[in-house]
């Protein structure tokens, strides 16, 4: 148990900002048997969100919380997965050689494609957020944000790690990943899920993992596998489906 929480305040530690015992390290084995605990990781940053928009709403209108709740997920985790997310917009868009790629990908300088892709994912969110009922937007932020977090996992485990560099910080957690801790990160994924009251909303899972497989057919053509970026790129991306799918479901069958 001692070393289940170690390798939980592990993943807290390297995906997010939020402050965790002093005696938790970057030890790169707990990094890497961490990829089970994203989607728990996802539920405290979504709770985080949620939080601030109940709290937010009392005071200022829906739009206004809807953006406090999105600056406070984005400074919880430092933006670590829209980094990631620009990143592939980035190489993706200027590269035309895996080499190429993984160099403009590992640039830390946000280009043309990057700032374009950022701004359209994140008022795609804000659009969604707005358009949600503004009871279901503390749940549906949980959902999304642990829901989307399995997706990444499951990239991990279904495709190889590519780059060859020992100095990549997120190598241990992108690298491998068994079934068991595969089924482990599916649990808290979908656990949030469950307080809905309609079923129907399982059914966000299909385009989600359709989103993932879309990104992954790129990532397997241009560079043979994936790398931290390329999940941060199918969480945002599956994150926004969600929203959108949840959107769907509510006007059509709820």
């Amino acid at each position: 148990m001692k070393k289940e929480i170690h390798i939980f305040f592990t993943a807290l530690m390297f995906f997010t900002r939020i402050p965790c015992p002093k005696w938790v390290n970057h030890d790169s084995e707990n990094l890497r048997l961490s990829s089970k605990y994203f989607p728990l990781v996802g539920i405290i940053v979504g709770s985080i969100g949620a939080i601030v928009f109940y709290g937010a709403s009392f005071i200022f209108s829906v739009e206004v919380s809807i953006l406090l709740s999105m600056f406070s997920t984005i400074y919880a985790t430092g933006a670590f997965h829209e980094d990631g997310f620009a990143d592939v917009c980035d190489g993706f868009g200027g590269g035309w050689t895996k080499d190429k790629i993984l160099l403009i990908m590992k640039d830390s300088r946000l280009g043309t494609y990057g700032t374009i892709g950022l701004v359209l994912i994140l008022s795609i969110k804000f659009a969604a957020l707005r358009e949600t009922e503004t009871y279901f937007v503390p749940l549906i932020l949980i959902s999304g944000h642990a829901l989307s977090r399995f997706i990444a996992t499951s990239l991990i485990f279904t495709h190889p790690y590519v780059r060859d560099t020992e100095n990549s910080k997120a190598k241990p957690a992108a690298k491998s990943m068994s079934v068991r801790s595969l089924l482990i990160s599916g649990i808290f994924g979908i656990a949030p899920l469950f307080f809905f009251k309609n079923p129907m909303i399982f059914l966000t899972l299909i385009p989600m993992y359709l989103s993932k497989m879309f990104l992954a057919a790129k990532f397997k053509k241009w560079i043979g596998g994936q790398t931290g970026d390329c999940a941060g790129a199918v969480q945002q991306l599956s994150e926004i489906v969600f929203y959108l799918t949840s959107i769907a479901l509510w006007k059509y069958t709820w």
